[in-house]
């Protein structure tokens, strides 16, 4: 049963910086391919990229180029988001979630993930 965890939310003031951790047990975590989403408060939850197993080829969303990035580390079964120049709008919840198979692309969505964890809040403000 694989399970996974979030860490490393809070409180951030607009322009600052934050990484995300998603720690995953009870499975082979280098045949997994992650992803992350954010889900704000009302809204529907939101596919933000993802990260295969090796080589590690990553996915991002284009809203998001040139402020997040997704990398993970294998032998610490954990995949990251860093998440740099912070918007009062990146105000969510942010989960990350594991497949068998490789989503990358605009179209993906929770149903093509299987395992999620319990989500992480990060909050943008001043």
């Amino acid at each position: 049963q694989v399970q996974l965890a979030e860490s490393g939310g809070g409180l951030v003031l607009p322009g600052g910086s934050l990484s995300l951790s998603c720690v995953v047990s009870g499975g082979t975590f280098s045949s997994l391919s992650m992803g992350w989403f954010r889900q704000p408060s009302g809204k529907e939850r939101e596919f933000l990229g993802s990260i295969s197993r090796i080589p590690g080829m990553t996915y991002l969303q284009d809203f998001l180029k040139g402020r997040f990035t997704i990398s993970r580390d294998n032998a610490k079964n954990t995949v990251y988001l860093h998440m740099t120049n912070l918007k009062p709008e990146d105000t969510a919840v942010y989960y990350c979630a594991a497949a068998r198979d490789y989503c990358a692309g605009y179209g993906c969505s929770t149903r093509d993930f299987d395992s999620w964890g319990q989500g992480t809040q990060v909050t943008v403000s001043s």
